[in-house]
């Protein structure tokens, strides 16, 4: 028994030890980009920085799904974990940015307002979520976050970077790129402390049928992500802005039809289509883009 104990005892640390890697590696990605500062390929060391914190993110998504498997949840693990999430996709994309987008430039001063800026929102953002009692609300608003989440204002931070690996260039060194770089990050800054819904992904139901078409499409986006690496979080980050407008139109509905609150995601699909047919019972769903644009079929009467 007193071993299967000292094993449970080494398993329970397990999550808070991903927690404190997670830090490790967010705090590792800075040093990269200070190093850059006189390494002959800076790019190099951008690369890799941003390959640490991807790593940083994993390990901070997998470790509060350790410690629920291991039952190992407990208050320092929070604490923890809330630290590591302000540094990871607060303080290090921060410092990055700056060192690869700003440091020794004209704008340097403005560059360093503009990341100390995502800095704390980052952090307000955090707390803000910290503070929030949970189960105050109807039961729909659990499938939306308030504001951008911290793991994706990281990655709309670095963005900027991923653009200049991918599309290098002189324009990079001008002052209005760097204009431009300090009004995304202060759009992005200020996305994080908004109050905009945007959908939690585990909202996002897969039909059975289309589960073996999406891992293909998965292995795809992996290879590609091997090979062109900036240009898909470039991508992420495209379709992550053009979801906003949904995700605000859907909880909108949402808030309109209290019948549906208490349904599962998939349900209220379900039944937002079904009253979309009763409230236009002479229209058909139409598939296709010529059914959106209302067009008829040859021969139809007017």
């Amino acid at each position: 028994m007193k071993p299967n104990l000292k094993s449970q005892a080494s398993l329970r640390i397990l999550p808070s030890a991903m927690t404190v890697a997670a830090i490790c590696f967010g705090l590792s990605a800075v040093k990269l980009c200070v190093d850059a500062i006189d390494h002959p390929d800076p790019n190099s060391r951008y690369t890799v920085a941003m390959a640490f914190l991807a790593v940083a993110a994993i390990l901070d998504a997998l470790d509060g799904r350790a410690a629920r498997m291991l039952n190992a949840a407990s208050k320092m693990g929070e604490e923890i974990d809330s630290l590591a999430d302000a540094v990871n996709f607060g303080v290090a994309p921060a410092f990055i940015v700056y060192l690869a987008i700003f440091n020794g430039t004209p704008l340097a001063q403005v560059g360093w307002v503009v990341v100390l800026l995502y800095a704390v929102c980052i952090v307000l953002r955090l707390a803000r979520y910290n503070a929030k009692l949970h189960g105050d609300g109807p039961a729909y608003e659990d499938q939306f976050f308030t504001g951008m989440p911290a793991p994706a204002g990281a990655i709309g931070a670095i963005g900027p970077i991923a653009a200049k690996l991918q599309f290098p260039g002189p324009w990079w060194s001008t002052p209005t790129a760097q204009w431009v770089i300090a009004g995304w990050m202060l759009g992005v800054a200020l996305l994080v402390v908004s109050t905009i819904p945007m959908r939690k992904i585990h909202t996002f139901a897969v039909p059975r049928q289309a589960a073996v078409p999406l891992l293909a499409v998965l292995a795809i986006f992996i290879a590609a992500a091997i090979q062109y690496g900036y240009l898909v979080i470039l991508l992420i980050i495209g379709a992550y802005v053009l979801h906003i407008p949904f995700a605000v139109r859907h909880k909108k509905w949402l808030s309109t039809h209290p019948e549906v609150w208490d349904d599962k995601p998939k349900e209220q699909r379900e039944a937002r289509r079904a009253i979309r047919r009763a409230e236009h019972p002479n229209r058909r769903l139409l598939r296709g883009s010529s059914a959106r644009l209302g067009l008829r079929k040859p021969g139809g009467h007017q």
